[in-house]
């Protein structure tokens, strides 16, 4: 791998660079035809006010002129105006090198290949073709996701799904953005991107959402006045963001506020069972001695017999001699009986434990 030490400050070795890129495409003997239909490919896309769609493009070989029909992926256009990284207005583009395109029907994906064609109506059968086939694609892997879906639900129980929408400036960011909370799902929850796309967020994106009960985020785009008033009007709130970490982060908190809470155990208390006293109406009650922490009524018990489980259930009744009440410290004798069971023996221990809920967060 040939490495160049530059800096983009100083101008430090950007002599050198030049020159081993030119040494490179000698040796590799890199060449390029420019006198036939251009081809290139998309680096990166974008919606730019009073410009419409934006695609930023190599030329691979020919050249590209101003004018010129083309297809890129799914989109179609012909060539408005062509401009240099400086911004500067060019007639035409050869191999090698990088343009903006004016003229997109639609906003390209970074990777798409661009052709140019003989005609529109060529251009147009093309890209209608690419359209319906990429539909087809999504469909076919909506409805075979629907199936492992069902059959992972009837497994292990319906899986939570956040619905969001999301506008990103470019398609760049888009992707990266995508990837990143589709690897967030598990097993419990999973987001479900239900619109994605490239440009200001838009009045149809919000009736999306306000249908869908869908979390709305703009990175690096702002909502349109129209879409703003409707969010306004039906209650949906627009997150704004510029960092991809701080977006996945906010996503990951809300996803784990769909996740079903853990139940914990908090040990309160171990009583020993000293006597077993037959009482008429209620059945056997435990003359107990609290032997560690403190035993509260309504708490759930663990009858113990030599160290073993027998019965897990909850406590009925807590008394101090023949009154009700809420709880019995260590140290102190007590009567409890349990719910719906009555096999008890002197000497058996009970273990006393409460259950609390605790938000689960995704790892």
């Amino acid at each position: 791998v040939l490495c160049v030490d530059v800096s983009a400050q100083t101008g430090m070795g950007l002599e050198k660079l030049e020159e081993a890129i030119m040494l490179q495409a000698e040796l590799l003997e890199l060449k390029a035809n420019p006198d036939r239909a251009a081809e290139g490919v998309v680096i990166e896309s974008k919606v730019e006010r009073g410009k419409g769609s934006v695609a930023t493009l190599l030329v691979q070989r020919g050249t590209l002129k101003q004018g010129d029909i083309f297809v890129i992926g799914a989109e179609s256009g012909r060539v408005r105006a062509l401009l240099d990284d400086r911004g500067k207005t060019l007639k035409n583009a050869g191999p090698g090198q990088p343009v903006e395109i004016l003229g997109l029907n639609g906003t390209p994906m970074a990777g798409d290949n661009c052709v140019v064609v003989e005609s529109e109506a060529r251009a147009r059968e093309i890209a209608e073709y690419r359209t319906r086939r990429n539909r087809d694609h999504e469909a076919a892997r909506g409805a075979r996701g629907s199936v492992e879906q069902m059959l992972s639900a009837i497994a292990a129980g319906e899986a939570e799904e956040l619905p969001v929408v999301i506008k990103t400036d470019v398609h760049g960011s888009l992707e990266a953005i995508r990837v990143a909370l589709e690897n967030l799902g598990t097993e419990q929850v999973r987001v479900r991107l239900l619109s994605v796309g490239v440009g200001a967020l838009s009045e149809s994106d919000i009736s999306l959402a306000a249908a869908s009960n869908a979390i709305v985020i703009g990175f690096n785009v702002r909502a349109i006045p129209q879409a703003r008033d409707l969010a306004k009007r039906d209650g949906v709130e627009i997150r704004y963001h510029s960092i991809i970490y701080e977006l996945i982060d906010e996503v990951k908190a809300a996803m784990g506020g769909l996740l079903s809470p853990d139940t914990q155990e908090d040990f309160i208390g171990y009583a020993e069972i000293r006597q077993v006293f037959g009482v008429s109406k209620i059945g056997k009650v435990a003359g107990c001695f609290v032997t560690e922490g403190v035993i509260k009524r309504g708490c759930k018990v663990r009858l113990l017999r030599d160290n073993v489980v027998i019965h897990e259930g909850a406590l009925k009744t807590l008394k101090r001699f023949k009154d009700e009440v809420k709880d019995v410290h260590e140290g102190y004798e007590c009567g409890m009986g349990f719910e719906n069971y009555s096999d008890i023996q002197e000497g058996d221990m009970i273990e006393c434990f409460e259950l609390r809920e605790v938000a689960r967060t995704l790892d």
